[in-house]
């Protein structure tokens, strides 16, 4: 729609082919010992264990990395786990994406409390995010909602996204405690008010994009990879304003896994390429850099988190592997 053209820059990149070796990720991958079962959506807890899901196998578990081995935690049957992320206990928390909870595993005892959804037309929670309250938001995809659970109270709130078939998919959490998410079914990305649970709706100027993982700096942007595309974007959400750059990998590119690191890079997975590739981009010099190949090749790489502590980027892949990628430090120019 060249009509909304003025509220959009787009922007080449220079080849990756000019990056140096010394900038791409370090990859290294654990095979998960239960096949066909698609493990993904990690998160790390205070004990440096990595927590998955299988969502095709039904299950949630965790990765030591340092031994190599694995544990299974046995969930409700029909759950089929699309996300864990971690409380500040240390405890699990499980999106049932087929039977419309929320889970907790006591991480110490593998004890299940279950939070339903208190509206049956609201059947599949899908990525969730702690805030910094400790309240825990969640997408809800094909039911086109977002929610949050408060787990001092149980309480559930729930939110219908307005525009139809928007598709909330990927979510984080800004510094000021408001959710963003992508609308993946539309061109539109979104907000919610955490006082009013008000919804805003920032719609993207190419009628075609299709934002589906998110991911913000520290200067208070909104960052989505164009699936649809093969663009990596930028939303100022005080203006609206966007930028869009286009990918290595060019329309076919299938961007899907997103994050950002504490140098303000953003770090997304190519998919339509196999094997998958990951690729940095800096905003300081809008370079795209550091590509490398993942080494299982990753089927598809959905949903990935980074840990400062130790620079790594952990993730699952459709082939069966959890995976993690220890990203340099930005290199500073040097001076005559």
């Amino acid at each position: 729609m060249r009509s909304r053209v003025p509220l959009l820059a787009l922007l080449c990149a220079a080849p990756l082919a000019a990056q140096p070796a010394a900038s791409r990720p370090q990859l290294r991958e654990w095979t998960v010992p239960w096949e066909k079962t698609r493990p993904r959506d990690p998160a790390l807890d205070q004990k440096g264990r990595v927590w998955f899901v299988g969502q095709e196998g039904n299950y949630v578990a965790y990765l030591e990395p340092e031994k190599g081995t694995f544990k299974r935690f046995t969930i409700d049957s029909g759950a089929f786990p699309h996300t864990v992320t971690i409380d500040t206990r240390g405890d699990a928390w499980y999106a049932g994406n087929r039977n419309g909870t929320i889970v907790k595993i006591d991480a110490n005892t593998g004890a299940l409390t279950r939070y339903p959804m208190p509206d049956p037309t609201v059947r599949d929670p899908h990525t969730m995010v702690f805030d910094q309250k400790g309240v825990l938001w969640f997408t809800a995809q094909n039911s086109n909602a977002v929610g949050r659970l408060d787990p001092r109270s149980g309480k559930i709130d729930l939110v219908k996204i307005a525009t139809p078939r928007a598709r909330p998919y990927g979510i984080v959490i800004n510094a000021q405690g408001r959710p963003f998410f992508n609308l993946f079914g539309t061109n539109k990305l979104g907000t919610i008010d955490p006082t009013t649970m008000a919804v805003r709706e920032y719609v993207l100027p190419d009628e075609r994009a299709r934002g589906r993982r998110i991911a913000l700096t520290s200067d208070g942007m909104v960052w989505y990879g164009d699936y649809s595309r093969g663009f990596l974007g930028r939303i100022d959400p005080a203006s609206g304003a966007v930028k869009e750059w286009a990918m290595p990998g060019g329309a076919g590119s299938l961007p899907y896994a997103l994050t950002s690191d504490d140098d303000d890079r953003l770090w997304f997975v190519e998919t339509g390429k196999q094997p998958n590739r990951f690729v940095g981009f800096d905003p300081r010099t809008e370079q795209f850099f550091g590509a490398a190949d993942v080494g299982s090749g990753g089927g598809t790489i959905r949903h990935m988190v980074y840990d400062k502590a130790t620079r790594t980027i952990w993730f699952g892949t459709d082939n069966g592997t959890i995976g993690k990628a220890v990203v340099p430090r930005r290199v500073a120019p040097v001076s005559d």
